[in-house]
């Protein structure tokens, strides 16, 4: 429990490094944020009453700390443009992005760890050689390539599933499953490449311990075995399941704008064609924020697979 209570306090400096960094991206990028805001019809009077609104008159550290104090207080600001809270515009798009997410990943772990196995089972086959080829190809792919081509073949050419769009899951189960398929298959090919890829390694390596070579001797069939071997390679798995939420959180973006979902990642590039600092602002916190915990949760989770491992 002490441990899991350091881990978590180690996480607050971090986070705190993120926040600076978040508000001096925007303050300290180029150009004036009142008069981008305003636009080129703005007059000098306009824009200086704009600052004064937006608190941009006060020095830079007097805006840290008034944004951080509402951050403490869960207030993440007002939109700029929508004159709608943060909170409320994140609260109204978070279900498609956590959803896409969500699937996402359980497509990734449910092709990925069973295909890397195979490949470390059959290592130097043509079984082998085809996965790896496929992995290669996923990850080589760009995202917004494939998702053109999975949207004319199987919404076009082929209409078993909608073009664009997002149904909730509370309006319609069957239409929600449906609207997300393409957009996840196009989005989990990147991270099933990675994962297949690692597990293969780590399997591989495990699979010519000693361990290993006796369980065989003692005849434990082969889905024993390669039990045993992945429940020894989950620790690399996992990590690299941790790592691949960074690559998530920017592959999110492009899916979303593909296949028009309303999610955060369309929210972020309305936000930074708009300029709508307070949105932007929000946005990456909260992305930080996420990843940050889910690298924690994997941190934790090591001992499941492992218990010889001590905190």
């Amino acid at each position: 429990m002490g441990y899991i209570l350091r881990r978590f306090l180690a996480t607050l400096p971090v986070m705190a490094v993120v926040a600076v960094v978040v508000f001096l991206l925007i303050h300290l990028s180029p150009g004036d944020p009142a008069a981008l805001i305003a636009g080129d019809l703005a007059s000098v009077e306009d824009i200086e009453k704009l600052r004064a609104v937006l608190g941009l008159d006060l020095p830079l550290w007097q805006q840290f700390a008034v944004w951080v104090g509402r951050l403490l207080t869960g207030d993440l600001g007002t939109s700029i443009f929508t004159q709608v809270p943060v909170s409320q515009l994140l609260g109204q798009r978070l279900e498609p992005t956590a959803s896409i997410a969500a699937l996402t990943m359980l497509i990734t772990l449910l092709v990925a760890v069973p295909l890397g196995t195979l490949a470390a089972y059959r290592a130097g086959s043509w079984v082998d050689r085809l996965v790896m080829l496929f992995a290669v190809l996923a990850f080589s792919m760009p995202v917004f390539l494939v998702g053109y081509l999975l949207i004319y073949a199987f919404a076009i050419q082929l209409p078993w599933f909608p073009v664009q769009g997002y149904v909730r899951f509370a309006e319609s189960p069957f239409d929600w499953l449906r609207g997300l398929i393409l957009p996840c298959v196009n989005l989990a090919l990147v991270y099933i490449a990675l994962v297949t890829r690692m597990t293969r390694a780590t399997v591989l390596e495990v699979l010519h311990e000693d361990y290993i070579r006796t369980a065989r001797a003692k005849g434990l069939g082969v889905l024993a075995v390669l039990g045993h071997a992945l429940r020894n390679a989950a620790i690399p798995i996992a990590t690299t399941i941790g790592v691949g939420i960074a690559l998530l959180i920017g592959g999110v973006v492009v899916t979303e704008t593909v296949f028009a979902i309303p999610g955060v990642g369309r929210l972020v590039i309305d936000s930074v064609q708009r300029h709508d600092y307070p949105v932007i602002q929000s946005v990456l916190l909260l992305s930080a924020g996420v990843y940050v915990l889910i690298n924690l949760l994997i941190d934790l989770s090591y001992r499941l697979f492992d218990p010889r491992i001590q905190y």
